[in-house]
């Protein structure tokens, strides 16, 4: 087959995935889920294999453990989670009314003199502000929760992504030597050293992100809790379980939290100095300590590359969207880096009588 023809060839299927998954987005999350529970866990099973465990027993007693995780979150962590999501929501017109006037008497202090604004505008900015804000929060919690699309969705992650988890765990190792007789036998040994590469990344970012955000998730949850914050559990568990997306949980935790602080313990400034010095040493420990550790410097996605693959996959393929996100971005970056080298090693980059390195 032509350079030409296999060009086409991996195009059509390109398109055909795409089409799958925009077709099939809505009734993919479980099963999307389930693949990246088994891909998550499969280095543990081969460990228990390593041990003398079966492939049966291995994957028995990590889909046990997981579910007993799972029970233990119900039961332990969920409740709480709701009553506080349930309490900010039904608050959070009254802190955006505080927030108002603090923001008011600071302007009101001389401040705006000084800065020479106009007082009356500004308060009416803020004004106008605060009832977009709370209005716009409205909305997106009844879309949130319209047609009970939301509990359908959590239904079937509870039940279906553990049961196709078990299946692909059980036989990933089968699953991986079936695909590998499929590949080109003349490019074998090249798709194998980029597949190894997409692996390694996938891996690396998932795995390791993924200790990194529940690490950092007990951290600000911890931190929050002990300065007595309101909601402070919920807003250090999203704060940490949002930090897949750089700078995206940390930014979020803290506006949250320093709302929240400003209001709760104003005047008294040491408490919400505590509150900024939470996220400010989180943020220290995650990016020279825990980074460094567990993800490494040589994976190879940048942070806006990561930023952009979840807006556009989300975008084009909803939440599906997001969870495959970060694995396209990595293989995406892996033939990019392929595809310029390849390019620096062809007569087009050196001029003519080079030769095509392999």
């Amino acid at each position: 087959m032509t350079t030409g023809r296999q060009a086409i060839f991996w195009v059509i299927a390109l398109v055909a995935l795409s089409v799958f998954l925009l077709v099939f987005s809505e009734i993919l999350l479980p099963f999307v889920v389930g693949m990246i529970l088994a891909y998550a866990v499969d280095p543990i099973a081969d460990r228990f294999e390593r041990l003398g465990m079966s492939r049966l027993w291995a994957t028995l007693t990590i889909l046990l453990l997981l579910v007993v995780v799972l029970v233990l979150s119900l039961v332990l962590l969920v409740p709480i989670l709701v009553n506080q999501a349930t309490d900010l929501i039904e608050d959070m017109p009254t802190y955006v009314e505080k927030l108002h006037g603090l923001l008011t008497s600071f302007l009101d202090s001389g401040i705006s003199e000084y800065l020479g604004l106009d007082l009356p505008k500004v308060r009416s900015y803020l004004g106008g502000l605060s009832s977009q804000g709370a209005s716009w929060l409205a909305t997106v919690l009844a879309s949130l929760w319209s047609g009970g699309r939301a509990f359908l969705n959590i239904l079937s992650l509870l039940v279906v992504a553990p049961v196709v988890a078990f299946y692909l765990l059980y036989d990933w190792d089968r699953l991986v030597a079936r695909v590998d007789t499929l590949l080109p036998r003349d490019h074998v040994d090249e798709i194998r050293a980029i597949a190894r590469d997409i692996d390694s990344a996938i891996a690396a970012f998932i795995r390791g992100q993924g200790m990194v955000s529940l690490t950092m998730a007990i951290f600000y949850s911890l931190g929050l809790v002990l300065i007595g914050l309101n909601f402070g559990f919920l807003i250090g568990l999203v704060a940490g379980l949002l930090g897949f997306i750089p700078f995206v949980g940390a930014m979020i935790g803290f506006v949250l939290s320093f709302g929240v602080a400003l209001v709760q313990f104003w005047p008294e400034w040491p408490w919400i100095i505590a509150t900024l010095m939470i996220f400010g040493v989180g943020q220290f420990l995650e990016s020279n300590v825990l980074q460094p550790r567990l993800i490494g410097h040589n994976v190879g996605l940048h942070p806006v590359w990561v930023m952009f693959s979840l807006f556009a996959f989300g975008l084009l393929f909803g939440f599906v969207g997001i969870m495959i996100a970060i694995p396209a971005a990595a293989a995406v970056g892996v033939l990019v880096r392929y595809g310029l080298k390849r390019y620096m090693a062809s007569p087009i980059y050196r001029g003519g009588g080079a030769q095509i390195e392999k």
